[in-house]
């Protein structure tokens, strides 16, 4: 990526001030990753929340996660505007870009897939139903690449383009983000906190699940060994 890209908080801040209440689709990973970015974008878009996420290991976990979002957009005073949509739970199509890759550790190759699945269909569905722009939440976390999410957003814009807006609309532009500067993943848990919110400790699929309790079962080894 070309080095004024970079700074992707600096090119985020330069949007803001360029937009006029457009229509942002965000497609938001749980509820907690949500509150603090729609905190942030409520006084400039009119903001759908997408919720596609493949990757997560059950129908429970899912519908738990969009039960939260539904919770928080009713309750919080700045997220009374937001639309909700939720896709389908379709476990297929991440099983499919994982294949061959169940052995490799979490931030890999797997997970930069996961991440551009979920984008490329966050950025169809805005080029199919007229947004503005899309953009996603999971850069608020410290454990998701900031860099590689920002790489993969700016791509699937440039494809949108070179395919052409379906007549009479624009093509979406990509939202820049790494909402967790500025204390961002910070103030999401205060948020979380404050509203009661279910607070997974896994990103969702199973690998990173059976990646938490290999982590914890050596954590209570060492702790009995003490």
């Amino acid at each position: 990526m070309e080095n004024n890209y970079q700074n992707y908080y600096q090119r985020f801040e330069e949007q803001l001030k360029q937009s006029r209440k457009d229509r942002l689709l965000l497609h938001a990973c749980c509820c907690p990753c949500s509150t603090h970015c729609l905190e942030v974008l409520a006084e400039y878009f009119e903001i759908t929340v997408f919720f596609y996420n493949p990757n997560i290991d059950t129908v429970e976990e899912y519908e738990k996660r969009f039960a939260e979002l539904v919770r928080f957009t009713e309750e919080a005073p700045f997220a009374k505007g937001v639309r909700l949509v939720e896709e389908p739970f379709r476990p297929e199509e991440f099983e499919a870009i994982a294949k061959g890759r169940e052995q490799e550790p979490e931030r890999g190759s797997r997970c930069y897939d996961c991440y551009r699945l979920r984008l490329r269909r966050t950025a169809e569905y805005a080029a199919e139903n007229g947004y503005d722009c899309f953009s996603t939440t999971l850069s608020i976390s410290p454990y998701k690449n900031a860099a590689w999410l920002n790489e993969i957003g700016v791509r699937l814009e440039q494809e949108l383009r070179e395919a052409g807006a379906p007549a009479g609309r624009k093509t979406p532009y990509f939202l820049f983000s790494d909402f967790k500067k500025k204390n961002g993943y910070k103030r999401s848990i205060e948020l979380s906190a404050e509203y009661g919110l279910y607070r997974q400790d896994y990103c969702g699929c199973r690998y990173s699940k059976e990646e938490r309790d290999r982590k914890k079962a050596a954590k209570r080894e060492e702790e009995i060994s003490e």
